[in-house]
Parts: C-alpha cells; sequence; structure tokens
C-alpha cells in the first residue's frame, strides 16, 4: 500500500463521522452532505470541537476521494458520501472501530477506547484491545497508531492515530489529585460521559431520520 500523505484535522474528522454513522445510523448511511456537517460540527462526542462550512467539507471530500477513502455515490437527488478505509489502509473492522473514535475524540487509554467504541465493536476485554492497538503500531507498511508519554498522575498511557501525524500534547493535569483522581477520570466520569452521550446520538439520530424522510419526500 503507497504511503498516505499527512491527513487535515476535517479529513480526518470526516473519515471518523463517515465511518461512526455507518455503524451506529446504518438506515441514512451513506450519508448526505447536510448529515455530513452536522456529524462533524457535533458538540458532543468529538474533540476538538469544530465548526466546519459546507465549503470546507467540500474541499476535504474531494481531497478524500482522490486517495480513494471517500466514495461518492447519488441516490435521488441527493449526493451521499460513504468511507473505504478497510479496503485502502488493509484493516480489519475491529481496527477501523478504534480509528475512528482516535479520530473523533483523540488521544485515549485503552480503558476509554473500549468504552467509546462500544456502539462500533464490543471488544471482549482490554487485552483485545491492545492486541489490535499494537497491529495497528506494528504495520510493516507503517504505523497508524502510537503510543503517548505517560501524564504526570496518570496510571495508563494515551494512544493517538497517526493519520494526521503526531498530535500537539495537551497540557500536564493539575497535581494533587494522586491517583485516586486518574481512577476517576477512567472509570466513573468516561462511564457518566458516555451515557450522557448515548442519550444525545439518539437524539442526532433521530433528526438524521427525519431529515432524509424530508429529503426523500421533496420537502
Amino acid at each position: 500500500m503507497p504511503q498516505l500523505p499527512v491527513l487535515s484535522l476535517l479529513e480526518t474528522r470526516v473519515l471518523g463521522v463517515l465511518a461512526e454513522k455507518q455503524r451506529t445510523v446504518p438506515d441514512t448511511y451513506p450519508l448526505s452532505l447536510n448529515t455530513l456537517q452536522a456529524g462533524c460540527n457535533q458538540k458532543t462526542s468529538r474533540d476538538p470541537v469544530i465548526d466546519a462550512s459546507e465549503a470546507d467539507l467540500l474541499a476535504a471530500l474531494d481531497s478524500l476521494r482522490r486517495l480513494s477513502l471517500v466514495m461518492e455515490s447519488s441516490g435521488g437527488r441527493v449526493v451521499r458520501y460513504a468511507h473505504n478505509i478497510e479496503r485502502v489502509l488493509q484493516i480489519p473492522s475491529q481496527s477501523v472501530a478504534l480509528l475512528t473514535v482516535l479520530m473523533l475524540r483523540g488521544p485515549q487509554t485503552v480503558a476509554e477506547l473500549r468504552l467509546n467504541s462500544e456502539r462500533l465493536h464490543k471488544f471482549a476485554d482490554a487485552s483485545a484491545v491492545e492486541g489490535f492497538l499494537e497491529e495497528l503500531r506494528d504495520r510493516a507498511d507503517g504505523a497508524l497508531v502510537q503510543e503517548l508519554p505517560r501524564q504526570p498522575g496518570a496510571r495508563e498511557v494515551r494512544w493517538c492515530h497517526l493519520l494526521s501525524g503526531l498530535p500537539e500534547l495537551s497540557a500536564p493535569l493539575p497535581s494533587g489529585g494522586g491517583a485516586g483522581s486518574a481512577d476517576l477520570t477512567v472509570s466513573e466520569v468516561a462511564t457518566l460521559k458516555a451515557r450522557v452521550e448515548r442519550l444525545e446520538d439518539e437524539m442526532a439520530q433521530m433528526r438524521q431520520l427525519i431529515e432524509r424522510l424530508r429529503q426523500d419526500l421533496g420537502g
């Protein structure tokens, strides 16, 4: 496989949204430009939060189409878009799930990745997540993920994707919280966030279904 160029944040966001919605809202996949824009600019389950314009998205889609990472189709009067990550990167669906979460939410620990990818693929345990991460890291065609240096006070390392190069490291965690603070971040807070995000995702799915019905009816 030829080496991919470094992708922009918006290009990886587009890929992440397409891969996410393929699993979570298959009835609306492939996505229309409006639905894709809403997914890219979503306020939850995204880090960083962005505000991409339609022109920005069209430019990103054009670039990804030239790399065969995105495919375009016409359904009725609406152009729709689908990803081609598995074939181009030659990776299994489990690895696509992990890359998707990393592209959408930024660097995460193994525990966070397992929790956040639950709707895309249910990993049996943390070691299964680690196994696929190690495969993505040790690929002969070039690493797609990498471990980041352990943050002060953290018990687990975070992983990042490399499709956009190495990310800028965030500021160190405030001192004084101790190990208990790290435990809270990984387990309790992550679980609560996931529950809230699931509810908001369900609302987003309802809006997308309504939008698709409106388009199909010519409203």
